[in-house]
């Protein structure tokens, strides 16, 4: 992992890490843009994949009644 010098204290943290560890200076400044992008990427990929999900099941159910109805 990559550090790098606290501003503030000069004591060596993790350049992921969002404060230091000694001083609790934010290491990267929080801005609207950086929470909108944090969460929208989350919640876009969560509800992707439930759509995706159903859509499966859907079509799984369709295909097997279909079967069920022709074979019987």
């Amino acid at each position: 992992m990559e550090k790098k010098k606290c501003p503030q204290c000069k004591n060596l943290i993790l350049k992921t890490s969002p404060t230091c560890l000694y001083c609790g200076r934010p290491n990267k400044f929080i801005t609207k843009e950086y929470v909108n992008k944090k969460w929208n990427k989350d919640n876009k990929n969560v509800l992707d994949y439930i759509f995706i999900n159903k859509f499966i099941v859907f079509i799984l159910l369709l295909i097997f009644t279909i079967v069920i109805i022709k074979f019987s």
